[in-house]
């Protein structure tokens, strides 16, 4: 079987400076991967070069045997947070799943039974305005998830959540390796790699190694 993401020679500059340098990396079905490293580091670009946000200066890389840049523009049957999630802010938690839903061409998830999903009240109409960081946290993993897929591309999914919330998401992201789904996730936080995932990369001046 091929891997999921297959990243060869990857390199990406801005002006003179060099913020990715050569990584190689191949993520296999059903397993979490960890990234750690100082903010600056390069985990972000990664990320982004991974999705087709960001055109990488030099090297290639393939999502379900689809090169990104050539085949496609944007990784397929992937799920993301990267950055602060972005949401209507005068809807709904509810309203906002049922918006992006409407704009998927694949199915979904119903909107009151992610929000359950993510540790949310599907009867509560508070706008997103209102939401604290935590509860914008998860209602951005329900809209990562929302259309069941089969990569997930984490940054600092855990940023926000109390130390309940970041229980929940920990066996959410258990439950979903164990349906197959990949995940490749960054965070700051020791504990959240160290109980998920079976490889770790540490990033540092651009230059990804392997260090679990």
């Amino acid at each position: 079987m091929s891997d999921v993401v297959s990243i060869s020679g990857l390199s990406k500059s801005f002006g003179k400076e060099k913020v990715l340098k050569e990584i190689n990396l191949s993520l296999q079905a059903g397993k979490i991967y960890g990234i750690i490293g100082r903010n600056g580091s390069g985990k972000t670009v990664l990320m982004k070069c991974i999705l087709g946000f960001m055109k990488p200066t030099k090297g290639k890389v393939t999502v379900f045997d689809k090169e990104i840049g050539k085949d496609c523009d944007f990784a397929p049957d992937t799920g993301m947070i990267i950055e602060t999630p972005g949401f209507i802010d005068t809807e709904s938690g509810v309203s906002n799943l049922k918006y992006l839903a409407g704009l998927s061409r694949k199915k979904c998830i119903p909107a009151e039974q992610l929000m359950q999903i993510v540790g949310l009240d599907p009867k509560n109409k508070k706008s997103v305005s209102k939401y604290s960081l935590g509860m914008r946290q998860r209602l951005g993993l329900a809209q990562a998830i929302m259309d069941q897929p089969s990569l997930l591309i984490l940054d600092e999914p855990m940023n926000g959540l109390d130390n309940r919330g970041v229980e929940d998401i920990r066996k959410l992201l258990l439950q979903l390796k164990e349906q197959g789904v990949t995940i490749l996730l960054a965070s700051h936080n020791p504990l959240d790699i160290s109980v998920l995932c079976d490889k770790v990369f540490e990033m540092d001046s651009g230059e990804l190694r392997q260090v679990k």
